[in-house]
């Protein structure tokens, strides 16, 4: 795509500004400016130091496969001797050389995106935006400087900021779970807070490097808005696996008591080598939901409570446009527009919408076309894939088994399920029945397939084609007339013949 060849003349000094780097607010700023429009993106992230480790909110995603991909060699090099491999000394892990190379991949994932902005045509400006009218923003530079630039549309892709708790001690001595790659030493004992995906992909990532890990879910919750019987079964893995789970339980204080330094190990002995501890040391105060306390020491306690939109200070309350009041998310119709003309919004800020990056990244794209090339095509917010970098992968697409029933009733749901040993964990024998699927149908539609679940090695990738399928109607028959790819994973989905009424209906008969 080249960009735009002749100056822009118009009344306005740009057709399109937008106030953040998000990944959609990078993919609309792109896609426009390959049609020809004149474009500038306030990357806010750096005005105000909130990324440094991680970059581009576009490269959250390669760092979340990246933890993942370190924890989950650790338990390949063990299975490594059933293969016939030696090693000719003991493995172990070093987290200055895992933080250096991630920081080094997102730094050059940087500078390449600045550059491919600089192609299409992008004006690319590290700074801080505010709305001072529907078509006029005050542009805050890194270096101070002010001033005010016009453009007949507005984008705003701010993203969410993760949240603290409000407790004694957590600003001092908490860090979010996007500040984990800041620590210089390893965490040591940690103490995750919040049952979210971050938090489960945290505790994952460092059971894998051989810490103990403790997880509380706030509120009792474990991956909200997902489904639950899932949420369930990644529980009970990683508390096999070596994970301690607090429920019921709430974090009331928290303080620094001094210095700290011995080896710790995982549950998970064999597969993984002891990590040296930091050299902090915090006291919690847990609180249990009868109101005993209790106080226990951690290196590190890490904070995955919930996010909320980076909305404040940007001057949507000087225009007029609406927002959530208890998430600050940005109200939008289905073309992505607020209530204020010429104003839109895309990614993780609006409000009633899954956030995914390559949902962010569609609906931008989508958007410059419908605004610069007459396209009428509106993104599709119901089949959104979504992946949990769990050690014990998790990958969805469309309803859970709860929305399912609440939208259609239980008597017009079936669900097919299965478990599954991948072909590659037979000759190290590891978890046979851990591995595990479920198709969710619509009786009355002729057993459409409404939701699909899949939980393990590569989930992600597995979903992927059959989300595609999903979109052009996908029905269980369709499903098992599909020739299943031999020997792979995937294939589970084509030979199911199992549901979930039969294998409750053995289990009241005692046959399971």
């Amino acid at each position: 795509m080249d960009p735009p060849t002749e100056p822009w003349s118009g009344p306005y000094d740009y057709h399109m500004l937008v106030i953040g780097a998000g990944s959609g607010g990078l993919a609309v700023a792109k896609e426009a400016a390959g049609l020809r429009r004149k474009v500038l993106i306030l990357d806010q992230a750096y005005a105000s130091h909130t990324d440094t480790q991680t970059g581009s909110s576009l490269h959250r995603a390669p760092v979340r496969a990246f933890l993942q991909q370190a924890s989950l060699l650790g338990k390949a090099i063990h299975d490594s001797q059933k293969y016939g491999w030696r090693l000719k000394a003991e493995a172990c892990h070093v987290w200055t050389d895992l933080v250096q190379a991630v920081q080094q991949v997102v730094k050059a994932k940087d500078s390449e995106m600045r550059r491919e902005m600089e192609r299409c045509g992008v004006c690319y400006l590290q700074g801080r935006g505010e709305i001072v009218a529907p078509d006029t923003v005050e542009v805050t530079e890194m270096n101070g400087r002010k001033r005010r630039v016009t453009a007949e549309t507005l984008v705003i892709s701010t993203g969410e900021t993760a949240q603290y708790l409000d407790v004694p001690g957590a600003r001092e001595y908490c860090h979010t779970s996007e500040e984990l790659l800041s620590l210089a030493e390893p965490p040591g004992r940690t103490l995750v807070v919040g049952g979210s995906a971050e938090g489960l992909e945290c505790a994952g990532f460092l059971l894998g490097l051989g810490l103990q890990v403790t997880v509380m879910p706030l509120n009792n919750t474990m991956l909200q808005g997902m489904d639950q019987r899932m949420a369930q079964k990644i529980e009970n893995h990683m508390y096999v696996s070596g994970v301690d789970f607090l429920h019921g339980c709430s974090l009331t204080k928290m303080e620094q008591t001094g210095v700290y330094s011995e080896d710790v190990v995982s549950g998970d002995r064999e597969a993984q080598k002891p990590q040296q501890a930091s050299t902090r040391r915090l006291r919690v105060t847990i609180t249990s939901k009868d109101g005993q306390t209790r106080q226990e020491d951690f290196d590190t306690v890490l904070l995955a409570v919930g996010k909320k939109a980076s909305t404040r200070n940007i001057g949507l309350e000087c225009v007029g446009v609406q927002c959530s009041e208890g998430t600050g998310k940005i109200v939008v119709n289905e073309r992505d527009q607020t209530n204020v003309d010429h104003i839109y919004a895309v990614g993780s800020v609006q409000h009633g919408r899954p956030s995914t990056t390559g949902l962010a990244m569609h609906a931008g794209t989508l958007l410059a076309r419908r605004l610069y090339r007459g396209d009428t095509i509106l993104c599709d917010y119901t089949h959104v894939p979504t992946v949990v970098l769990t050690p014990m992968e998790y990958a969805a697409c469309g309803l859970t088994e709860e929305e399912a029933n609440l939208t259609f009733g239980e008597a017009s749901v079936e669900v097919y399920h299965s478990y599954y040993w991948p072909v590659q964990w037979e000759l190290p024998a590891r978890n046979k029945n851990s591995c595990y699927v479920k198709v969710i149908c619509h009786i009355p539609d002729h057993e459409r397939v409404v939701g699909l679940h899949v939980m393990g090695p590569n989930a992600g990738d597995i979903l992927q084609g059959f989300t595609a399928a999903m979109k052009c109607g996908l029905t269980k028959q369709q499903l098992d007339s599909t020739v299943g790819i031999q020997p792979g994973s995937a294939q589970v989905l084509t030979s199911l013949t199992q549901t979930q009424r039969m294998t409750e209906a053995s289990m009241v008969r005692g046959n399971c």
